[in-house]
Order: C-alpha cells, then structure tokens, then sequence
C-alpha cells in the first residue's frame, strides 16, 4: 500500500513547523520535522568536537545518530542520546550549526533513508526544506510555505522570548536573510518550491487559515 505523504517545504520560521504539526493533528498523521534531524546532528557534531567542515566525521554520526521522536501530551519531545533536547535545539548557534551540516551532500544522503522510514500508514505530513523535492518527490500535495523575512525574524523573536531565550530583532532579521541566502543557494538540495508545490504566503496570514488552505486542496486531491 502507498502510504499518502504532505510536504510542506520553506524558509526558516515561515511557520511551515506550526502548519505541519496542526496539519498532522487534523488528518491523523504522523509528523516528520525533517529540520529536527539536522538540528540534533549539529548538536551532536558540536558535543563530540566534529567540526562542521568535517564531512566524512559528520555523515558518520549521521548513520548512527542517537535520536528518538517522543509523542508526550500535545507534543512532540526530541531526544538525543535519552536527553530532551527539544529546547536547545531551537536555540540559534543550534539553528546556525544545521544550517551549516545540511549543505553537506553526504550528510544529506546519510540522513535520506531514516526520513523515508517516517511514511507509515495513515499518512505523513513532511516538514522541511526538500521533502518535495528530494525526499518525497512523488508525494500526491506539496506545499511551500514563505513569509517575508521581517515577519519570520518577528515570529522567531516571540518563540525565543516565550521560552524565555533572549534574543535581538534587528540581529534575528540580518541571521534570517544570511540563512536564506545559504539555503538559496547552497550546491545540494538548495531551497526552492517543487514544479508542482502549492506557494502559500503566511506573512498575514493565521495558522489556522493556512491549515484550512492545505486540507481544502487535501480534500480536492482525494487524500481526506
């Protein structure tokens, strides 16, 4: 049986993680947070002293990386080696530090089997920046989700301060667009739409309306 999968591919804090996990909350589907996976492996190059330049060391720890995905109450909890790191993998030199190993092709490649491994049945909603164009090419609905680089450098400002991580607006918006520019642009996989996505913009736009968006085109398509 062919297990149905939503991409929803896009910049940093463009709300694509929110959409995806309400989305997944709505269908009844797994959740993959794809950009989770890379966050823990920058943290855990940089626990075990393994240079981002390090290609070779790096897809190592990637084969075997030591990380669970824990549903608990309305959440999901991000273990690495049995500790919650869900917080600290949210935290910006975390954030920086994925950015840097997901330009690394062989990183990608190490990481590409366990993603597939999320497709279990009912359905899988894919959060990242290539699960529809690399990861799940053929899947039936995939979205890309944008916002423009002040609102998302806005958003990323109140996560941080409602977690109570201190953090500067003017210097979240200059990260922002540097993280753009290498995810634009970087030789593997480089951010952009599928041939085929549905672009939604979700500068002023609700969660709730762009969850209703995807589920009305889900609907449409024959996957609800």
């Amino acid at each position: 049986m062919t297990v149905p999968v939503i991409t929803i591919d896009g910049p940093v804090s463009s709300g694509k993680g929110t959409v995806a996990r309400e989305l997944a909350r709505a269908l009844g589907w797994h959740l993959l947070d794809s950009g989770a996976l890379y966050r823990v492996l920058g943290l855990h190059a940089y626990r075990r002293g393994v240079a981002p330049e390090d290609e070779a060391s790096l897809a190592e720890l990637a084969r075997h990386l030591p990380v669970r995905f824990v549903e608990q109450d309305a959440d999901t909890v991000v273990e690495l080696e049995g500790e919650d790191v869900s917080r600290r993998i949210r935290e910006q030199d975390v954030s920086n530090l994925a950015s840097r190993v997901a330009a690394l092709e062989s990183v990608r490649a190490a990481l590409l089997e366990r993603q597939h491994g999320f497709a279990e049945a009912p359905g899988l909603v894919a959060d990242g920046r290539d699960m529809g164009t690399v990861v799940f090419p053929r899947a039936p609905l995939k979205v890309f989700l944008t916002a423009s680089a002040e609102e998302r450098a806005r958003r990323r400002y109140k996560q941080l301060n409602d977690k109570g991580i201190g953090a500067n607006l003017a210097a979240l918006i200059e990260e922002i667009r540097d993280r753009d520019e290498r995810d634009y642009n970087r030789a593997v996989a480089p951010l952009r739409p599928a041939s085929d996505a549905v672009e939604l913009d979700s500068t002023t736009r609700s969660v709730d309306a762009v969850v209703a968006d995807i589920l009305d085109e889900a609907g449409r398509r024959g996957l609800t």
